[in-house]
């Protein structure tokens, strides 16, 4: 067996031999090389997974030690198999792309020169021409009468920084710019390897992990109410650009994440190493019709997904998203905090998940089988067409426990909504 499936494979594995080999397999990988860009993101994201899951302290200082070097690895590799969604932000890389307002403000801000156009991939620089002018009086004649105007040249001769440019457009005008921003990530804590919060009590998994057996929403739902606390103003101010910066690497940009209420942010610890940060967002963005929160959680100081909600009276929509890197957690377990958390907070009484979250034009739910995550946790179609059919993939299921539903009866099974209904078990 290669280093890498021995490594993948300890992942499952709990107790004091199974952290002792985790050592082990750690420290040869540490003095390990790979050439391959799979096999080093492979690589990469076992070892983050580790680090968020880890059997023992020494599981942990390893994995960081790894993840905190990470950049030496890769920086005489081709950078473009490091730069899809599933997988972007590992240190020493970069990404493109077009970047909303606040979120290019937020990240030039930080990040400086790391964060720029990227002239290499961005067709429209004559669009700048008008906010080039009117920053530097020089280039105006050139903007007036010249008939092709190096706009390159006059964005580096007015200072080549992009914090001027978006801090002189309105967001309406830099979206229509459709700049294309290049973010080098380098060796900032920013990237996916590095990025932490600061946790003092560490949990180790030194037993199976909670299965979704394990889990009942209702006697969540019915448990003692969980601590949850308004952070300062200090402390929204460090915590913030870390959920920024966690999701901007991966290409994602969450209404909340782009407009926080930055007076009302919330901490709770939801156990086991889970911590949640959730906020609304300002009167002025408030949507029309509905509430909404955002909010993101760390295991262990590790980003590792986040959730949306928008609910009327007592109905609230659920958008879950836990990173592919992390899949093999304790999701379950995870879903229902998020759930008490939000009706002891919010008073609703009813969750329902959009056709998207089970696989409705979304192939990656479909071949998680996120359809039966619900389904298993209670949740049911309101259609009777669907909960006769996913009756008979059960009977199914029971007859044969080697049968999976094929991916065309899970497309089905996702063209209407499941919701759950508290005081309505629906297994």
């Amino acid at each position: 067996m290669s280093l890498l499936d021995s490594l993948t494979q300890i992942k499952g594995r709990f107790g004091p031999d199974a952290a002792q080999e985790a050592v082990r397999l750690l420290e040869v990988a540490k003095k390990s090389e790979w050439s391959d860009p799979e096999q080093l993101i492979h690589f990469h994201e076992t070892v983050l997974y580790l680090r968020a899951y880890p059997q023992s302290p020494d599981v942990l200082r390893l994995a960081d030690e790894i993840l905190f070097a990470f950049s030496e690895r890769v920086q005489d590799k081709e950078k473009e198999p490091f730069e899809y969604p599933e997988i972007s932000g590992i240190a020493g890389t970069g990404l493109t792309t077009n970047y909303s307002h606040p979120f290019a403000q937020s990240l030039a801000v930080r990040h400086g020169s790391k964060v720029n156009i990227d002239w290499n991939q961005f067709k429209h620089a004559h669009r700048l021409a008008s906010i080039i002018a009117k920053k530097n009086p020089a280039a105006r004649e050139d903007w007036a009468i010249a008939p092709h105007p190096d706009w390159r040249a006059w964005y580096e001769k007015s200072g080549g920084q992009l914090d001027w440019l978006i801090e002189g457009t309105s967001a309406e005008v830099f979206d229509l710019l459709e700049l294309l921003i290049r973010w080098e990530i380098g060796d900032s804590h920013a990237s996916r390897s590095r990025s932490r919060l600061p946790r003092k009590k560490i949990f180790y998994h030194q037993e199976p992990f909670l299965t979704r057996k394990q889990v009942s929403l209702e006697e969540e739902f019915a448990a003692p109410p969980i601590p949850v606390r308004k952070l300062s103003a200090k402390e929204v101010a460090k915590i913030l650009p870390v959920i920024i910066d966690a999701s901007a690497v991966r290409y994602r940009e969450l209404y909340g994440f782009l407009y926080p209420d930055t007076n009302n942010v919330f901490h709770t610890d939801l156990g086991r190493g889970i911590d949640l940060y959730f906020f609304g967002v300002p009167r002025k963005w408030k949507l029309p019709s509905r509430e909404y929160c955002a909010g993101m959680y760390f295991k262990n100081g590790v980003p590792i997904g986040y959730v949306e909600v928008m609910w009327r009276e007592k109905k609230m929509e659920v958008g879950f998203n836990l990173y592919y890197t992390f899949r093999q957690g304790e999701t379950a377990w995870l879903y229902a905090k998020l759930l008490k958390i939000f009706r002891q907070r919010f008073r609703v009484d009813t969750f329902f998940i959009d056709p998207y979250q089970i696989g409705h034009d979304n192939d990656e739910a479909i071949e998680s089988g996120a359809f039966w995550f619900y389904h298993k946790l209670g949740f049911r179609s309101e259609s009777k067409e669907i909960e006769a059919l996913a009756a008979k993939e059960e009977k199914k299921i029971a007859a044969d426990p080697t049968y999976r539903t094929p991916p065309r009866v899970l497309k089905k099974l996702a063209t209407h909504p499941v919701a759950y209904k508290v005081g309505k078990r629906g297994a």
